[in-house]
């Protein structure tokens, strides 16, 4: 499938049903961050299990991006996004049946293999509908689903859990995933356009080149800014800070509101300023914000967490313009599923592991601080991104 061959109005829909499948992908994994409080005290855990629960989606999450291209190849992209939808769902509704933490394991495991088969055919079917230069735009469409996933998930959580407890708010997005994948399936524009399954040729062309490990590593950050300090931050508000659950909750969807109008112009701003400058001062900022966040004594930690999140939505669009113009068309999915592997195992698994554990031991503000410097300490790898690479690959 090229652009030619979808039409305008056709590639809008395609957008946005891609986006809607995103967002019901994305939702499903964070929601489990602002149901957390209620999660650990009804299975008695502490803060460093709590985190091992978030490794286990990112372990799955890993395990899907590894077999996307084998799958992709076989059934193509396009039945490939619906089965992701449909698998997320039913595991959700295994988690909502479970009565064992190990099955509550393996279902997060499910939900993380199942979302990590979606990206690198979501990625590869909006940049073979769209030509290279709206790239950056229909990118920044897509990439409104994690926002509004952050935005609504506490928000969600909070509202459902006046009526149901955390198991029927899994149960209630899992529904609406498999409706999603279902409808896909029967109406997708999107045509017989299949992956590049992983071969021994295709891995060393991907080992080779120096810029998929450094966008590897500052996905990593990216998702460690995002989904890392989220999935944790709801603890660290109520346990360390004494704020109150509810209030916690909504002022983590909050601080995501002022993300969307960011998030809509964040492709524009790749394509006006260049994927490097872009990278740069989101890792800056990110990475100096994350540090005040567990540095500012008392309420002032409030005003971090709104401004924590206002710029990461940026590095999407930029990294994944990059890793699309790295490597040859047919090989795009197996850039984004290696550097987001990276990312996932790292800045959604270990990250909140470790930041459980200083919980643990009374030091989540310290984890908060590291997390931010090791952040700043790794811009000058931007230095080693060659971008002449990337104009003679794209």
């Amino acid at each position: 499938m090229t652009a030619s061959l979808v039409s305008r109005k056709g590639q809008l829909f395609l957008l946005g049903f891609l986006t809607s499948i995103f967002l019901v992908n994305f939702l499903s994994r964070v929601v489990m961050a602002p149901l957390m409080p209620v999660v650990e005290q009804d299975l008695g855990l502490g803060h460093t299990a709590a985190g091992v629960l978030f490794m286990m989606m990112a372990l799955g999450y890993a395990t899907g991006l590894i077999g996307s291209g084998v799958l992709s190849a076989r059934i193509g992209h396009r039945r490939t996004v619906a089965l992701a939808a449909v698998a997320c769902g039913s595991a959700l509704f295994l988690i909502a049946a479970s009565h064992t933490l190990w099955t509550i394991r393996l279902g997060l495991f499910l939900i993380g293999a199942s979302t990590g088969i979606y990206l690198p055919s979501g990625i590869t079917t909006i940049t073979a509908s769209f030509p290279p230069a709206r790239w950056g735009r229909a990118l920044s469409v897509h990439e409104l689903a994690p926002s509004l996933s952050f935005f609504s998930a506490p928000l969600i959580a909070e509202a459902l859990l006046l009526w149901y407890p955390w198991q029927g708010v899994v149960v209630l997005i899992g529904g609406v995933s498999v409706l999603l994948g279902l409808s896909f399936f029967r109406i997708s524009p999107a045509g017989g356009l299949k992956g590049e399954a992983p071969s021994l040729g295709a891995i060393r062309l991907l080992f080779g080149r120096p810029a998929v490990w450094i966008m590897g590593i500052l996905f990593s950050l990216a998702i460690t800014a995002s989904v890392g300090v989220y999935s944790m931050l709801p603890l660290y508000l109520v346990t360390e800070r004494g704020i109150d659950r509810s209030l916690a909750n909504t002022l983590l969807g909050l601080s995501r509101l002022p993300v969307l109008p960011v998030a809509l112009v964040s492709g524009w701003i790749s394509d006006r300023f260049g994927p490097k400058r872009t990278i740069a001062a989101v890792l800056l900022f990110n990475g100096l914000t994350t540090i005040l966040l567990g540095a500012l004594p008392g309420r002032w930690v409030i005003v971090t967490v709104i401004l924590q999140p206002l710029l990461t939505v940026c590095f999407f669009p930029a990294g994944f313009t990059v890793l699309s113009r790295i490597v040859p068309p047919q090989m795009r999915n197996l850039s984004v599923s290696l550097a987001i592997f990276i990312a996932y195992v790292t800045g959604g698994g270990l990250f909140p592991i470790a930041i459980g554990a200083f919980g643990d031991a009374g030091m989540f503000g310290l984890a908060f601080i590291l997390t931010g410097g090791l952040t700043i300490l790794a811009l000058p790898l931007l230095t080693r991104l060659d971008l002449a690479e990337i104009r003679e690959s794209g």
